[in-house]
């Protein structure tokens, strides 16, 4: 395992496997919970997940790989914390932006929810026949929430304002967003919420299908059931399990060519670091998905 305290890098890797030349792979913290409605505290999630990926073991035991050896460089945390949601938004995008220019395969670690309409909107102009695959307990599709249309309950509605997404894990919304969806949204919204895993058998076939050749993965840690996901800003009960989720993430990237994607709405707890430590495994499993290693 990763083991060396003093390097603030994913995973602590040295030299040969994590620097910006020789990486695959850039791990970019956005520290920012400035639109937080329920608990703060995200600001804290990108450090507690590198924190925690220190003490994974590097052999990936379901893939029967090493995926560091891929490279992966990990950026200084954007200052973002004091600024405005847009000029956050903004930040992210033109920090996606010149990864994507110097072909880079990013992996964005929040902070909120907000954050992923700068990156999204980055990815857009570089593949545009994009699409998203949100994961996630609310629906996010407000237009607009505590006076920003830039806050964490209002991403999914910018993000279909640019790209198709299709969403899932969803168990919460409200009567603005159920009639926005009731009408069609904008036509570039398809929803396969708990309800609907429990009653179809082939949910993931159908998330799969329901999404373009490039994918962006949006995941909001609170799709989880809090149970095994407790450190989120707004757990809701009934959410989805660790190994339901890896199966589907597991498909997306088989069929389809993932080109990014962010974790995000960690809310570390104090004294409790299984929820960093599942995030931190999460993302490199999902870059094992991505990035096979031929035996």
């Amino acid at each position: 395992m990763g083991d060396n305290n003093t390097v603030k890098n994913y995973i602590a890797l040295e030299e040969e496997y994590s620097s910006l030349k020789k990486s695959k792979v850039v791990v970019m913290q956005v520290p920012y919970d400035k639109t937080a409605t329920y608990l703060k505290g995200t600001v804290n999630g990108p450090g507690a997940i590198i924190d925690a990926s220190k003490k994974m073991e590097l052999f990936d035991e379901e893939l029967s790989q090493e995926t560091y050896k891929i490279g992966i460089h990990t950026m200084e945390p954007l200052q973002v914390q004091d600024l405005a949601p847009e000029a956050m938004v903004e930040k992210v995008y033109g920090s996606t932006m010149e990864l994507l220019k110097a072909n880079k395969f990013p992996v964005i670690l929040g902070g909120e929810h907000s954050l992923s309409i700068g990156s999204v909107r980055a990815f857009k102009e570089v593949y545009p026949d994009l699409s998203v695959l949100h994961l996630d307990a609310h629906y996010d599709m407000r237009d607009e929430y505590f006076g920003s249309k830039f806050n964490h309950g209002c991403v999914a509605r910018r993000i279909s304002e640019m790209c198709p997404i299709v969403q899932t894990g969803t168990r919460s919304l409200s009567k603005e967003e159920k009639d926005f969806l009731a009408t069609g949204g904008v036509g570039k919204v398809k929803t396969v919420s708990v309800y609907d895993i429990l009653e179809m058998p082939l949910w993931k076939d159908v998330i799969s299908r329901g999404l373009s050749e490039h994918v962006y993965v949006s995941i909001d840690l609170d799709v989880f059931d809090p149970s095994m996901m407790p450190a989120v800003g707004t757990p809701e009960p009934g959410g989805i399990g660790w190994y339901e989720t890896l199966d589907l993430l597991r498909e997306v990237a088989k069929d389809k060519k993932i080109v990014g994607f962010d974790v995000v709405e960690l809310c570390p707890i104090k004294g409790q670091v299984s929820s960093d430590f599942m995030a931190a495994k999460l993302v490199y499993r999902l870059l094992g998905y991505v990035f096979p290693i031929k035996k």
